[in-house]
């Protein structure tokens, strides 16, 4: 990584990020533990009560009892972000490269090619990728990647199966 520069200072923000994302967590841990509600902390983040269980929580799956912010594959966010990466840049084939049998079958790369005009012809162009987060559920990971566009939001969510293969792809409004 260069040490000067405009990709420098790239990296030195995503530092500050990701160590501020660090701070955040912790506090909402020390809340929590102190008692304050999900409503109070979804209303002090500007968010629903919802929406910042689902990001800061610590569910637990009520058939299993095990923790579902364990996640299986391990690395889910990162290969989400890099699908999603994939797909605002339209490259269909490398978007359908993990995609098990079901979904090789159900979305082809035209399926996607029209999800994504269709997309840019209601909330516009592409802008920017938020904070994901995931939840493990039984033998399946689901990540939540929130994207901002020119004229609205949207969540792309990506359901990983245990063996890291894609089992659903879905385009959403954001959760409130």
């Amino acid at each position: 990584m260069p040490k000067h520069g405009p990709l420098a200072e790239v990296g030195e923000a995503l530092r500050k990020v990701r160590a501020a994302e660090a701070t955040l967590r912790e506090a909402v841990e020390a809340a929590r533990e102190a008692g304050h509600t999900w409503q109070e902390i979804g209303d002090l983040l500007g968010t629903s009560r919802q929406a910042a269980f689902q990001r800061f929580g610590r569910p637990v799956d009520p058939a299993t009892g095990v923790s579902m912010v364990e996640l299986n594959p391990p690395d889910a966010i990162h290969r989400a972000e890099e699908l999603v990466a994939e797909l605002v840049s339209c490259q269909w084939h490398e978007v359908r490269r993990d995609f098990d049998d079901r979904m090789q079958a159900a979305v082809g790369e035209d399926e996607l090619r029209l999800a994504w005009a269709q997309l840019a012809g209601s909330v516009g162009r592409y802008e920017r990728m938020g904070e994901p987060y995931a939840r493990s559920t039984g033998d399946y990971t689901v990540v939540h990647m929130p994207l901002a566009f020119e004229a609205g939001e949207r969540t792309v969510q990506v359901t990983y199966r245990d063996d890291g293969q894609v089992a659903g792809l879905w385009i959403r409004p954001p959760e409130e």
